[in-house]
């Protein structure tokens, strides 16, 4: 195993550094593929780079999904989860394996975006979100149209939450992590998450009133 020399060595300083080799992968390189996150990230701990390589192209796609719904757009979700591999590089010896390494990680991104939202101007209130317009019966994929209109729209409703109520709500709906895990990531009580997740889930019905 490496020794951990570099603070910000290059597993974690970009994401595209993690995609296989065009030649393909050895024997060695196979078989560190093969083992669970816990062991990985132990083997990342002592400065096994290879392990941590493989630990980000396991949970990229992922938190880049979750940093996307967050931010809104692909340039701020990218930088996000760059940054927080980066730091979960840096703070592995501090992880303790009291949750999962994808919940651990689920928790850095979180924080990343957080901090990104709060120092946005203040959210679009939910009553920007639009009415459906009219749809033309004898247009040619009316039904389609409406469907992505309707989409937007929910997108739109989503990004005038609040950031915790929408954290609660992106973690729980779209990426299916139990009360007792969200509130690990956002640092709050089972309670609390609860009571973001009603309000979430009320101001969104609330918003989307039209659309049903």
């Amino acid at each position: 195993m490496r020794n951990r020399t570099d603070p910000s060595p290059q597993p974690g300083a970009d994401l595209r550094s993690a995609a296989l080799p065009v030649g393909g992968v050895t024997t060695e390189q196979e078989a560190v593929g093969t083992l669970n996150d816990s062991v990985l990230a132990i083997r990342a701990s002592e400065g096994d780079e290879d392990a941590f390589a493989v630990l980000v192209r396991r949970h990229s796609s992922r938190l880049l999904a979750l940093a996307q719904h967050l931010l809104g757009n692909r340039a701020d979700a990218e930088d996000a989860v760059q940054d927080a591999f980066i730091s979960a590089w840096r703070r592995l010896p501090e992880f303790r394996h009291s949750a999962s390494f994808s919940t651990w990680m689920y928790r850095i991104v979180t924080n990343r975006c957080l901090n990104t939202l709060r120092r946005r101007p203040h959210p679009l209130s939910l009553d920007t979100v639009p009415e459906p317009a009219a749809v033309d019966a004898n247009s040619s994929p009316p039904k389609a149209a409406e469907t992505d209109a309707a989409a937007a729209a929910l997108t739109q409703a989503l990004l005038a939450l609040g950031p915790e109520l929408r954290v609660c709500w992106v973690l729980r709906e779209l990426h299916g992590l139990h009360y007792e895990e969200i509130a690990h990531v956002v640092g709050s009580s089972e309670q609390t998450v609860r009571g973001r997740l009603f309000r979430a889930r009320r101001a969104l019905m609330e918003a989307m009133r039209p659309w049903r």
